[in-house]
């Protein structure tokens, strides 16, 4: 009973930790200091952007801490709360670019991490196997929707390409986690849900 509590506690903190913004990196890269190019246009559309992925880090967060949660396996469990860690850069990253570029962070971020959390945790709850499959297709849409960001950002906004791209790679590399870990594909139907879902979330959040 204790020990529930006591993890209950932990994951409260935690999320308090997220939506507040009360975290700190555990990379200091070396980003692109200019900002000298971009005008307000296209400071506020880079920002728009980064919303987005600064939201999707917020779910992140919350998705492995819901699948490391049920994890009966102490090493899958480590993997996960490994890949958490890593995902905790991104979250830094991308708060402190909106910051730098006179933006704001989505008010729907308690929402996105609630609903994540739960997911995650059902996820976990179907097996090792089908969550790091679940795990495994999320990191590859993540992936794509990277890469789309990268098309359509302003050239100039140098910075925020970096910081996009290294989390690119980062996400490349947690889906091959899963996958070397033993994960099962996705039936093709729960695969389209996810990214209609995760479009949905997308455009909202560019706006809210």
């Amino acid at each position: 009973m204790f020990l529930f509590v006591d993890r209950m506690i932990e994951e409260l903190d935690q999320s308090l930790r997220v939506l507040t913004g009360a975290v700190s990196a555990h990379r200091d890269l070396r980003f692109p200091e200019s900002d000298l190019e971009l005008n307000d246009e296209q400071k506020k559309l880079s920002a728009k952007f980064m919303r987005v992925n600064h939201a999707g880090e917020v779910c992140a967060q919350a998705l492995y801490l819901g699948q490391a949660a049920v994890e009966k396996k102490p090493d899958i469990k480590v993997e996960l709360t490994q890949s958490a860690r890593e995902e905790l850069d991104h979250l830094v990253w991308t708060q402190q670019r909106i910051e730098e570029l006179g933006g704001r962070t989505s008010m729907l971020n308690p929402l996105f991490y609630g609903a994540s959390f739960a997911i995650g945790a059902l996820a976990g709850l179907f097996g090792t196997q089908a969550s790091l499959g679940f795990l495994q297709e999320t990191e590859r849409q993540v992936e794509s929707h990277l890469s789309d960001h990268l098309d359509r950002l302003p050239v100039e906004d140098m910075r925020s390409r970096a910081i996009i791209s290294q989390m690119k790679e980062d996400e490349r590399c947690h889906a091959d986690r899963a996958q070397r870990l033993g994960a099962n594909a996705l039936p093709k139907p729960v695969s389209v849900l996810m990214g209609l879902m995760s479009k949905i979330m997308t455009r909202t959040t560019f706006i809210v």
